[in-house]
């Protein structure tokens, strides 16, 4: 069956002209439909469009929310690595002061016996290049700001672990070192050549004579072990105390012994009673103080008095 046709007639009156227009009304409603659903398919376009933005929003937002909860967990880590770096660094503060007095000991020890104290320091030196190189090779290789942070804060750590071990030996050789008088009294006799108060003669004292009243009392100058408590001929009761560092400390012509072979002493811990056992020729400490298996004179490491209990 033939389309329907439609003529339009377009006259001018000027003119007179007259103008056809034929149209047929399928196409003619297909044109109108169109027009009118245009609207429509832009409505609908534009709410697909919309859709899929709220779609890709959602979709950033959770990833923005597991990305904002690994940096939050990152955060708090390091937070704690901060947190334990600070109080590392108030214990090192807190550790490294030291009396005056006993620094001078300190520094007026023999070399041997300082490096015995600072043993390691080459290999901790070795450590901490290699924890500082691995740190710079990290912070060059990587992007993730927080790893390069931990990387920084971990090279940090391994430093104040080396600072730690050497304050913490640094301050054993300190309680190690006799830097205390070992007893109250008054000094009979130095270390070095003096004249042999039983013979006479020249004679080379090995140590300090401290003359005091009988059954004063006699303190350990530093902390140690007690190696010998007994009777040692003109030492008579003898009381040798291992320092470590190879320090070493002796206690002659005892009147009594405090402690027992084995026992731990503390500076300043009465270990026995002046007397004059042995070869004395009256109420006396003879104190003498060895390095390395050397004599050294004692009067160069005395900087404390020990005080009463």
């Amino acid at each position: 069956m033939a389309s329907r046709r439609y003529t339009i007639l377009i006259a001018d009156r000027t003119s007179g002209t007259v103008r056809r227009m034929t149209l047929a009304r399928r196409p003619t409603f297909a044109v109108v439909g169109l027009i009118l659903a245009l609207p429509v398919l832009v409505g609908l376009g534009a709410a697909w469009k919309a859709k899929l933005d709220v779609s890709d929003l959602a979709e950033s937002h959770a990833a923005l929310q597991v990305e904002n909860a690994s940096y939050r967990a990152a955060t708090e880590a390091l937070a704690e690595q901060i947190a334990s770096l600070q109080s590392a660094v108030s214990d090192i503060s807190s550790n490294t002061s030291m009396d005056p007095n006993v620094a001078k000991s300190l520094d007026k020890l023999p070399a041997l016996v300082k490096s015995r104290a600072i043993g390691g320091a080459v290999a901790g030196s070795d450590v901490q290049r290699r924890a500082q190189n691995a740190a710079f090779a990290s912070m060059v290789n990587t992007e993730d700001a927080f790893g390069l942070m931990r990387t920084l804060l971990e090279s940090i750590e391994s430093r104040l672990s080396l600072v730690r071990t050497a304050v913490d030996r640094r301050n054993a050789l300190a309680a190690a070192t006799p830097s205390m008088w070992p007893a109250h009294g008054w000094l009979t006799s130095s270390w070095g050549l003096r004249t042999d108060p039983v013979k006479g003669g020249a004679d080379f004292h090995p140590g300090l004579d401290i003359a005091g009243e009988r059954g004063q009392p006699v303190y350990a100058t530093a902390a140690g072990k007690v190696t010998f408590s007994a009777y040692n001929g003109d030492y008579g009761n003898m009381i040798v105390v291992d320092h470590g560092f190879g320090l070493q400390t002796r206690y002659g012509h005892l009147l009594a012994s405090k402690v027992k072979v084995g026992q731990e002493v503390k500076k300043g811990d009465q270990i026995g009673q002046v007397g004059a056992t042995g070869r004395a020729t009256g109420y006396h400490l003879h104190y003498e103080v060895l390095a390395n298996g050397r004599l050294l004179n004692p009067l160069q490491l005395l900087t404390q008095k020990p005080e009463p209990k």
